[in-house]
């Protein structure tokens, strides 16, 4: 391996990738430091279902970035519009308004030409038909904003980027874990990694950290999330446990955001301990929103129509983590089978029961008080509003009255056999605490100047994300602070 670059980039997911690209076309020499294998490349990214989140007026501004969008498509779809107000306020509300609002307009004002210039490097976009759409009348609805994905999901997403580096001739080295920073006078000019071939240090005029959070780290997990979370499962790379951060913190970095946040989504209760690219929807629980939840006394503990699931499904595997012996019980009945995904509830990895009446389906629940899961149901039955229509393309308000935990969309009795329930816990996806950055993606010192030499993009970025997360933004973010921060490296 070459031990001198122009720039650095710690990291090989969306977000290191878009650092990559954005710096070789300002003519700088790059060098990708993977810590994962060639099989296990690209991080986080790998995992998602490749979501982005981005603004758009209408169909004219999906058919930019989407040109293998046809003519049937767009005339059985209602996409309607995204504005950059409305994505602007989902993150500043799914963040108690906490998310760093120079960050956050940062993203949101650079987020469609971002995505353009992913399409120009070969990104192929396609809308999520079927996982985040639902029929209704003959037309097909998109949710929340959600109406873009990278062909191929995550893994697709990580595949086209890869090509793209290697056209560029941008130069990747697997099995290589960056450990420390090399500073010299007042910056950063390089890394210490440790390769296949043994210790070397490697010279940069820039380094970029894009090596993801800590959620692969049992022991930081215990210790920022709280206790139990040590035993949660990782939805995603066994690879982020924090290397990028603590290289930043020994030389003066300033920490930023939620340390005791993470997304966490419901997920199948026997999941591996890590996740599987190949496999990971199948292990994904996000229909709640169609059912009811009860933990370990037959009782329910969230309002599973709160919202569209793209804003309470990261906190709701923080939810379900918290019952009493870190599970839960998702429950159906026939009147909304349709609506469950088939890649998540239908595949061979679940944990599902059956039964032809609520009374069998109690005893079916393992680890559940069927007494109490049975007067939960009674009760839940009566409350709900029997006169407005179910309709789960819009926030229907077809709710409750007078539980104590209401649900407010959504409410369909359970009492159409046959009734099914699925065990879930939560999945980590990836930690909210971070380093503290500015619009330039620079990191900054404790006493607010920039690391000469020193950007971060993706996970490793604190300050956006508070308690909660919409569904498609961390693809985005990597992207867009990812692009900045590889142009500011190139031409530092």
């Amino acid at each position: 391996m070459p031990t001198e670059f122009d720039v650095i980039v710690v990291g090989g997911g969306n977000a290191g990738l878009c650092a990559a690209l954005s710096a070789r076309e300002r003519g700088a020499e790059v060098l990708v430091l993977e810590r994962a294998p060639y099989e296990w490349r690209g991080g986080n990214s790998s995992f998602t279902g490749g979501l982005f989140r981005g603004p758009y007026e209408g169909v004219d501004d999906l058919r930019e970035l989407m040109p293998d969008l046809t003519e049937a498509e767009t005339a059985n779809a209602e996409f309607g519009s995204y504005p950059e107000e409305s994505f602007f306020d989902d993150l500043a509300r799914v963040s108690d308004y906490r998310a760093d609002p120079d960050l956050t307009e940062l993203v949101v004002s650079r987020a469609r030409q971002t995505l353009l210039w992913m399409r120009d490097h070969g990104v192929r976009f396609l809308p999520p038909f079927g996982r985040r759409t639902v029929e209704r009348d003959g037309k097909v609805f998109f949710q929340s904003g959600a109406a873009i994905e990278a062909s191929g999901g995550g893994p697709g997403l990580v595949e086209m980027l890869y090509r793209s580096v290697d056209r560029a001739g941008i130069s990747v080295e697997y099995g290589s874990r960056a450990h420390s920073l090399v500073v010299r006078g007042p910056g950063v000019e390089g890394v210490r990694v440790s390769t296949p071939e043994g210790p070397q240090e490697v010279k940069g005029k820039s380094v970029v950290l894009a090596s993801g959070g800590f959620s692969s780290n049992p022991a930081w997990r215990a210790a920022y999330l709280g206790p139990g979370w040590d035993l949660a499962r990782v939805r995603g790379t066994r690879f982020n446990t924090g290397d990028g951060i603590s290289m930043a913190l020994e030389i003066g970095a300033e920490l930023a955001g939620n340390w005791s946040g993470c997304h966490a989504t419901p997920w199948e209760l026997y999941a591996p301990e890590f996740g599987d690219p190949k496999a990971a929807r199948s292990f994904f629980r996000a229909h709640y929103n169609y059912g009811i939840m009860v933990n370990r006394h037959g009782r329910r503990f969230v309002d599973e129509g709160a919202n569209f699931k793209d804003y309470t499904y990261a906190r709701y595997g923080r939810a379900i983590l918290e019952q009493p012996g870190h599970f839960a019980w998702q429950v159906f009945d026939a009147q909304v089978e349709e609506l469950l995904g088939r890649e998540e509830y239908r595949s061979g990895n679940t944990t599902r029961v059956t039964a032809d009446t609520l009374e069998e389906l109690a005893e079916r629940l393992e680890g559940v008080d069927s007494r109490r899961f049975l007067a939960t149901v009674h009760a839940y039955n009566d409350a709900v509003d029997r006169d407005t229509p179910f309709n789960p393309a819009v926030l229907d308000g077809k709710g409750t009255t007078g539980l104590d935990v209401p649900k407010s969309n959504w409410a369909t009795p359970i009492e159409r056999a046959p009734f099914e329930a699925f065990a879930v816990t939560g999945g980590l996806t990836f930690t909210f605490g971070g380093l503290r950055v500015d619009t330039n993606g620079s990191v900054l010192a404790a006493g607010g100047e920039p690391i000469r030499g020193l950007y971060a993009a993706g996970e490793i970025v604190g300050g956006l994300f508070y308690g909660n997360y919409a569904a498609g933004t961390g693809l985005t973010t990597g992207a867009v602070i990812g692009k900045i921060a590889g142009e500011r490296a190139a031409t530092a």
